[in-house]
């Protein structure tokens, strides 16, 4: 799902261990677009391709088109039903063959910086009546996410980058950035999540260790690792306490907006 170049490729096996978990913010955005254009459909960062299906059959015989920075999960969108045809492009470097009609972008924008310039750049892709959909994950203050940084700084200060995780503007950022554009509308939803605790894990650490904790991880040592998940759980299991029956119910908040232009 990652706009960016990133040091190890993604794991759609872990990725795809929540997939229904992921894919419902996706179908979600999707229901609320409301107009099209006459162009394309473009699945901006389509990840393993769970949404193209659905992309699909809303297309109303438009091309549907994925586009990921990642081989390994464009392997599997190739795979997955819905597209026309996949792209291998970095979003902050991407351009559209032709002006698409959607641009449909589910859990991914916020690996990609700049969003000042981004965002009014994709929209100007656009061609005349179409829309610009977006869904990010808007956790990064909640302890889920704000302990892997907290941690790694006392374990390893100074070796992680925080700019090299994910983040997103502030709403009113992204409401006075593209309201002149268009017509915008942009919510935020709360989604309870029920995890389920694996052998020796807590499902928190699981649900983020492959996505947003990916650039945290991936420049440790095993050692450092292990240190740092062990104190990670510890946390978790304060923060989001399993229950008797092995689960969490883990609150997941998300920005959504769409632009039509």
């Amino acid at each position: 799902m990652s706009g960016s170049s990133v040091k190890t490729d993604w794991n759609p096996g872990a990725y795809a261990r929540f997939r229904d978990l992921r894919l419902r913010p996706g179908l979600d955005l999707l229901n609320a677009v409301g107009q099209m254009g006459a162009g394309d459909v473009v699945d901006l960062g389509c990840g393993n391709g769970s949404i193209g299906e659905a992309l699909k059959a809303r297309a109303g015989g438009r091309q549907v088109i994925g586009v990921d920075a990642s081989p390994a999960m464009l392997q599997k969108a190739r795979q997955a039903m819905g597209y026309d045809s996949v792209q291998q492009a970095d979003i902050k470097d991407w351009h559209p063959r032709r002006a698409p009609g959607l641009i449909f972008s589910n859990a991914a924008l916020h690996w990609v910086g700049n969003h000042e310039q981004l965002m009014p750049r994709l929209a100007r892709m656009l061609g005349k009546g179409g829309t610009l959909a977006v869904q990010m994950p808007h956790q990064n203050k909640a302890p889920s996410h704000r302990v892997w940084l907290s941690l790694v700084e006392e374990l390893v200060p100074g070796r992680v980058d925080k700019m090299g995780t994910p983040g997103v503007m502030t709403p009113v950022k992204y409401e006075e950035l593209l309201t002149p554009l268009g017509q915008f509308r942009m919510w935020e939803t709360e989604y309870y999540q029920r995890l389920m605790a694996e052998a020796g894990s807590h499902p928190v650490r699981r649900f983020t260790e492959s996505t947003y904790a990916r650039p945290v991880l991936e420049v440790l040592d095993d050692a450092e690792k292990a240190e740092l998940i062990r104190r990670y759980e510890e946390v978790m299991h304060a923060a989001y306490p399993v229950r008797a029956d092995g689960s969490v119910l883990f609150p997941f908040r998300r920005l959504f907006f769409t632009l039509t232009v």
